[in-house]
């Protein structure tokens, strides 16, 4: 019999700190956000178009930023959280978004550390990844019962903050196909998760507002309800159970 440790197993179930981006162009005169889909084989969301986004990596913390995220943002993020995530995730988000669609959002500069495998090609585009443009504007915890559960935090920025070309998707890997900027009228004629529907919604309204949220939507799914709030307001937007397919 082997004295070896067996490996131990992920508890994929388990929910997982994400970041998402949501990048909105032309937004004073016809809002277009950037989407792709996800594969018809994914464990989590299939043939869903979707923001690029994804789990935050154990690297994430360690990478440098040019610039933080706006303050009144790093303080909703620390709210209703058990420790500090406000730099992996603002590093998440930036390494989601080169990972999925190939756009920088970086200063020109180099690195003062050696960068991790998943950060190699970014720094050698010769960026630093840059949190400054990146806004908080929502939260959410996947329903219990899925393949995957996540407590994603939401993103927007605007895309003249991208370094690169707006339309170059040729560095993007293949977690996303059919990459497009929607305009925001047609976008619900897509398939759409029912948060990416909600998060919308949000994005709509602060389609001409270029100033970070001083509160943000937080949709808290737990083991006995669904729960609608904000954070940094006054609790509970709706005292009724939000229920949804």
């Amino acid at each position: 019999m082997s004295s070896q440790t067996p490996p131990q197993k992920v508890d994929k179930t388990a929910i997982r700190n994400a970041a998402t981006v949501i990048v909105l162009r032309d937004r004073m005169d016809e809002p277009r956000v950037l989407m792709g889909q996800r594969g018809a084989s994914a464990a989590f969301m299939p043939n869903k178009f979707v923001f690029p986004g994804g789990a935050v990596d154990p690297d994430d913390a360690g990478v440098p930023l040019a610039r933080r995220m706006p303050q009144v943002c790093r303080d909703r993020l620390l709210e209703d959280s058990a420790e500090d995530y406000t730099h992996a995730l603002a590093t998440a988000a930036i390494r989601e978004l080169w990972e999925e669609t190939g756009l920088i959002l970086g200063q020109k500069g180099e690195w003062e550390i050696e960068p991790p495998a998943d950060w190699a090609d970014f720094a050698a585009a010769g960026y630093v990844p840059d949190a400054h443009p990146l806004q908080f504007v929502f939260r959410a915890i996947t329903p219990p019962g899925r393949p995957r559960r996540f407590d994603a935090r939401f993103f927007l920025v605007d895309a003249s903050e991208i370094a690169n070309d707006l339309d170059d998707f040729a560095g993007a890997q293949d977690e996303l196909s059919h990459l497009q900027w929607i305009p925001l009228e047609k976008v619900r004629h897509f398939d759409l998760p029912f948060i990416t529907e909600v998060v919308l919604a949000e994005v709509a309204a602060r389609a001409h507002d270029l100033s970070p949220p001083n509160n943000v939507p937080f949709f808290h799914n737990g083991t006995e309800e669904s729960l609608f709030l904000r954070l940094k307001g006054k609790g509970p937007m709706s005292g009724k159970e939000i229920r949804h397919d």
